[in-house]
């Protein structure tokens, strides 16, 4: 068994492999492949804030590099009325004397918010390039990246865990804009927090944007059944002018499908011979993700270059699943290829859970590992 050695890295301190070598393959490299098994990093909350911007893999996406589907007008009208939204937010912020009209509902008074919804919100499937247009819509705002926040639902819940609401109300409420990856309500606890707070920063001034899979009056649809949110729901969907996208996975278009798994020996092969590689059991990461909560997945994958991953199968339980589905989208906006073995990602999930409540997020992360599969065939060393 490898003994393991600390690491300092950015975020906090972590375990890792130092073995020269896997059993039965010889030196293949220096040292040995990474795991994220035994990674368990420790993120402040002022970190949380700093990162509030779009991932790296949106770094350089601009309205001018999104290329509409002729064939769904939609995304061509999405892209006009983003870029008249983004040119809307210049000048002071929103509750001050400076402000201006979004979308033709009329100017605010000074030290007053404008009546009538002050957002969009994005819908459409996975893979029509969502994220892609909220990210370049955050690019678009004439502001200081200081004055505009972008981040995940679920990292939006956790800097209120992380700093209370009162103190997150005060740090974003300066703010021109707030964009919402993957606005997903989960439970009824989740549908309150952000409604009031989406409420709060309204009122502040702050220009709301938002992508998810669900029209806003149909979330919480398939997943609670509790009338007694209907209305917060509801409240909710008035804040926000909604953009259908229409059109196909955009990942898939014109794609080969995705490679097939590839055996334990190329895997473990592969890791060892790649720089930044992890390597670990997949029924063991998934015990591991279980023990670090979801708001450092992203830390837990600071500094790789590839994951790599040996006997998938598939998952045993939603609450397993949810956790992987927060992974796969770390890794999607880090750009970290996924070389793996056992069953191919498209047989992750149930037929139940694939046809219930959650059924678009596990779409989604499929979509995302598939598309990260592709990535990873230039791994494996030609037989």
């Amino acid at each position: 068994m490898p003994c393991s050695v600390t690491r300092r890295l950015a975020w906090g301190t972590v375990s890792s492999s130092s073995s020269t070598s896997a059993p039965g393959l010889g030196a293949i490299a220096e040292t040995a492949p990474q795991s994220l098994c035994v990674r368990e990093p420790h993120v402040p909350a002022d970190r949380l804030v700093a990162e509030m911007v779009p991932p790296p893999r949106f770094d350089s996406v601009r309205f001018a590099t999104y290329l509409p589907d002729p064939n769904q007008p939609s995304q061509t009208e999405a892209v006009r009325v983003l870029e008249g939204f983004a040119a809307g937010l210049g000048g002071a912020h929103a509750s001050g004397s400076g402000k201006r009209g979004f979308f033709g509902f009329g100017r605010g008074r000074a030290q007053k918010a404008p009546a009538g919804p002050r957002g969009v919100y994005l819908d459409g499937g996975y893979g029509v390039g969502k994220t892609h247009l909220l990210a370049s819509l955050w690019h678009a705002t004439p502001a200081e990246p200081a004055l505009k926040a972008f981040g995940t639902f679920v990292e939006l819940t956790n800097l209120v865990g992380a700093l209370g609401f009162q103190k997150t109300v005060q740090t974003l409420a300066g703010h021109r804009l707030l964009c919402i990856d993957e606005f997903e309500l989960d439970d009824p606890g989740d549908t309150v927090l952000v409604s009031t707070l989406l409420g709060k920063l309204v009122e502040a001034g702050v220009a709301l944007a938002a992508t998810s899979n669900t029209l806003p009056g149909k979330l919480g649809e398939g997943r609670f059944a509790a009338a007694d949110f209907l209305r917060e729901i509801q409240g909710l969907s008035a804040r926000f002018r909604t953009l259908r996208i229409d059109g196909d996975d955009y990942r898939h278009r014109g794609l080969p499908e995705a490679p097939a798994p590839y055996s334990d020996e190329q895997v473990t092969k592969a890791a060892y011979a790649t720089e930044g590689a992890s390597l670990d059991d997949f029924p063991h990461l998934l015990d591991h993700l279980a023990k670090v909560h979801p708001s450092r997945y992203g830390a837990l994958t600071d500094g790789l270059k590839a994951v790599c991953l040996t006997g998938v199968r598939p998952v045993p339980d939603q609450s397993t699943a949810l956790r992987l589905v927060v992974l796969a989208d770390r890794l999607y906006d880090r750009e970290v290829p996924v070389l793996a073995s056992g069953l191919p990602f498209d047989k992750l999930f149930s037929e139940e859970m694939l046809n219930g409540g959650y059924r678009k997020k596990y779409f989604r992360a499929i979509s995302r590992l598939t598309a990260l599969a592709r990535d990873a065939k230039g791994l494996v060393a030609p037989e």
